[in-house]
């Protein structure tokens, strides 16, 4: 087996850390850029959250309108027949 030889070309921990070029503190324009994005985003929320409301008040009164509606045409036959049904039981048992 033969034994690995020290190579030059291949970096030492020391050597990256030396390398660093001082990006520790981000710059003006990443500093800029995040708040913008992090306003952008509350924006975009705020809006999707607002039309969301807005769609969803809009359903609630067109499903109130459409059972309201079928309320109006089917209670009065349902009341009928089921008062009918008593009613002709009751008088059955009267005869």
């Amino acid at each position: 087996m033969a034994q690995a030889t020290p190579n030059a070309d291949i970096p030492v921990l020391t050597d990256a850390v030396e390398d660093d070029g001082g990006a520790a503190f981000p710059s003006q324009a990443d500093t800029l850029i995040a708040e913008l994005q992090t306003h952008l985003a509350a924006s975009a929320f705020a809006l999707a959250e607002r039309l969301l409301q807005e769609a969803l008040a809009e359903m609630e009164v067109s499903v109130h309108e459409r059972v309201t509606a079928q309320l109006r045409q089917e209670l009065p036959e349902l009341i009928d027949s089921v008062l009918r049904r008593h009613l002709g039981a009751a008088d059955d048992e009267q005869e």
